[in-house]
């Protein structure tokens, strides 16, 4: 059975006209002989009446006190509300469909409610409709525990569900539709001649979603890769193949070349607060003291440099304050810059690469952006900057790697 999955997000399903490009997308995959699964998210975005932001304020405004169990049964509304509307659409251009929600589609879940994890997915029922001649339209970002109740999956669930769905299915490829034509060098509000990417590698885009891209979900693209199924990303607005998402030896048998790019493209995170923590002379236990004082408080924390002299790290803004006030209770002083954003420079060909650390330096000190700090891995090098300086190093940058040429 040939299969395809098809993931369309709130953009593609908040108006009739781009409900109706998503219907000439159905029938494209179904001309092309697929077995076809949907899977949608809730419609629109913030402040449009079945978006999940919309639902989350509607309980701040009535109470702001429902538990996570039930808000996860609110919260799935939203993606019913969407599977629901398409298939009226599709059985009234004369193409079955049929509605599953999350849970009648196989996915069962831990019981971390809000974000849940998936642990398993039996797709029998998905392969019987199927088989009868029909698109399975599948609620996203919604599964099912053990004991019968809702959860929802977090941030980009219905991409997760969609990934989850291609791997158990065995399906040819995963189309993730958006409202961007696939996979850019950098957010084009910020960089004018951001470039479509044709091709990139699980890690490449697993890391730009992780560091800021917000075009899929890290998690889907894990399970994507970890099940061999390519993705795509693609525009729902347009015909346009989008961007191919596959290994790297997948990418050299599909162009025949070896892809020769130390960078892929540049991603940013705004809203970072920069925090130092100085040791006392003799003090060889404060690393281990600062770190277990902010998990105790739950505060992620990141672009973490220890030295003999103290620590250097990263939170977001919004806990800063919680942050500096743990801290100071310790006895520490801590030194607080607040208003700060990672940019991060991303490529599989930089790794043994000389020279790339000195492009970024050259780059930003033309640009007049001051580094605070940096680090880097194989794959990625991150600068932090002020906040305010953050636009300017993300186009330096893209120009100082030439990524405002076509990227094949």
């Amino acid at each position: 059975m040939k299969i395809l999955v098809q993931k369309f997000g709130g953009t593609s399903l908040s108006t009739a006209e781009a409900r109706a490009h998503v219907i000439e997308h159905i029938q494209d995959a179904l001309k092309q002989e697929y077995k076809l699964v949907v899977v949608v998210s809730a419609m629109g975005r913030k402040g449009e009446p079945y978006a999940t932001d919309t639902l989350l304020e509607w309980i701040r405004q009535n109470g702001d006190r429902l538990p996570d169990r039930e808000q996860d049964m609110l919260l799935c509304c939203g993606e019913l509300i969407s599977a629901a509307t398409l298939c009226s659409l599709l059985n009234a251009a004369g193409i079955p469909s049929t509605v599953l929600t999350g849970a009648q589609a196989g996915i069962r879940t831990n019981d971390t409610f809000g974000n849940a994890q998936i642990t398993s997915l039996q797709p029998g029922r998905i392969l019987e409709l199927l088989d009868q001649g029909n698109v399975v339209i599948v609620a996203g970002f919604q599964g099912e525990t053990a004991d019968g109740d809702f959860t929802t999956l977090g941030r980009g669930g219905s991409d997760t569900s969609a990934t989850a769905l291609g791997a158990a299915l065995n399906a040819e490829i995963v189309d993730i539709f958006t409202d961007v034509s696939g996979i850019l060098t950098a957010d084009p509000r910020i960089v004018d001649d951001a470039q479509p990417l044709s091709v990139v590698s699980y890690m490449e885009i697993c890391n730009m979603a992780h560091l800021g891209a917000k075009v899929i979900h890290p998690r889907a693209v894990e399970v994507a890769m970890h099940a061999g199924i390519p993705v795509r990303v693609r525009s729902t607005f347009s015909k346009d193949p989008g961007t191919l998402v596959t290994h790297p030896d997948a990418i050299k048998a599909a162009t025949g070349t070896v892809q020769d790019r130390f960078v892929t493209g540049i991603a940013h995170v705004p809203g970072i607060s920069q925090i130092r923590v100085s040791a006392k002379e003799g003090s060889y236990d404060l690393q281990l003291n600062v770190f277990k004082a902010m998990a105790r408080q739950r505060i992620s924390v990141d672009f973490i440099n220890v030295n003999p002299s103290g620590v250097v790290y990263t939170v977001f803004d919004h806990e800063a304050n919680r942050a500096a006030d743990t801290l100071v209770e310790m006895g520490l002083s801590p030194l607080i810059t607040p208003n700060c954003a990672k940019v991060s420079i991303i490529g599989g060909g930089m790794n043994g690469v000389p020279g790339i650390m000195a492009h970024i330096v050259e780059a930003l000190t033309e640009a007049d952006v001051q580094i605070l700090q940096s680090a880097d891995s194989n794959t990625t090098i991150w600068v932090l900057v002020q906040e305010e300086d953050m636009a300017r190093a993300v186009r330096a940058l893209h120009k100082q790697f030439k990524l405002y040429r076509t990227m094949k």
